[in-house]
């Protein structure tokens, strides 16, 4: 009996996990994992980041504006 109610016990931890792990993807703006994928171990192999459009943006322009600073000492130089 009691083996029965850690069994059940255990599959509501992970379906509250499961659903915890999606609200927190919705803050961060992400779309929400699979149950499967929100496993630590399925979790641990992704390290790439995801920007939003707005940010890879600003990067691009911050590098842009540095090579550009870049160009303008070596003319200054030579």
């Amino acid at each position: 009996m009691l083996e029965m109610a850690l069994i059940g016990y255990e599959h509501e931890r992970e379906r509250i996990v499961a659903k915890i792990r999606e609200l927190q993807a919705q803050l961060k703006g992400k779309p929400a994992a699979s149950a499967v994928a929100a496993t630590p171990a399925a979790k641990a192999g992704s390290g790439k980041r995801v920007l939003s459009p707005a940010a890879r943006k600003r990067i691009a322009a911050a590098q842009k504006k540095r090579w550009a600073e870049h160009r303008k000492r070596l003319a200054a130089k030579g």
